[in-house]
């Protein structure tokens, strides 16, 4: 040996004809049975013993998702894409909803998430209870003589009125933030979903290209056995 290093060993990619290390490269075997059909149709001789690299690959697997997609639902759409996206590119398509609405968050839409909590909790309840109970003790008892808000307490209704005034559009506006939530967390779970279905569709049709392969194989080897037993029946007459 000249050289303290094995060459790696490389080969031809079929699609694009370029050299890459086995590293990078899929055999024919590995890949499922419908992406192996879009590729025959784009570089004729694609069979056993061809190779192909990740990224012509991965190019025929968003094709192929593609093609699926647009049969069973027609016209793809945003989210569509990006799974598909996803699948060529190998990363992930779950999001954290939250944390995207937060960091665009501004100030005011932050106080109305909290008056909002804090206006539907049993706390708010209960302290503002008391607060109309002392409100009317203090002009009817205390003050009798010369109450600041004598019955029928006039300016409590102004000040409840004004208080459902201002509640009512601050809780409007963390709805509409929370509705803004509940639709990104849908269209998480609708990506991760479809992404799902997408690989263990793909990985089923893999599995039964592969175990078909293997039959074929054992048909032979099968074969080749008996051939020999007969030849070696032939021998012994």
């Amino acid at each position: 040996m000249t050289s303290g290093h094995h060459r790696q060993r490389t080969e031809t990619c079929h699609v694009c004809q370029r050299q890459y290390p086995m590293s990078e490269l899929r055999p024919w075997i590995s890949v499922r049975p419908g992406v192996s059909t879009l590729i025959a149709d784009a570089a004729p001789g694609w069979a056993d013993g061809r190779f192909i690299c990740r990224t012509d690959l991965g190019t025929y697997r968003r094709l192929y998702v593609e093609r699926l997609l647009e049969e069973e639902r027609g016209e793809l759409g945003e989210l569509d894409r990006q799974v598909i996206a996803s699948l060529e590119s190998g990363q992930y398509v779950s999001q954290n909803p939250q944390a995207a609405i937060d960091e665009t968050a501004s100030f005011g839409e932050r106080m109305a998430d909290r008056v909002a909590s804090f206006g539907g909790s049993w706390g708010f309840i209960l302290t503002f209870t008391m607060v109309l109970i002392g409100w009317m003790a203090v002009n009817s008892l205390w003050f009798a003589t010369r109450p600041f808000d004598p019955y029928p307490f006039i300016l409590l209704n102004l000040v409840l009125s004004s208080l459902a005034a201002i509640q009512a559009p601050v809780i409007m506006m963390s709805q509409r933030r929370q509705e803004v939530k509940d639709r990104l967390r849908a269209e998480n779970d609708y990506r991760v979903n479809l992404k799902a279905e997408l690989e263990i569709r793909q990985l089923h049709e893999k599995i039964d290209h592969q175990l078909a392969h293997q039959w074929e194989k054992l048909a032979e080897l099968q074969q080749i056995q008996i051939e020999l037993l007969e030849e070696r029946g032939d021998g012994r007459r």
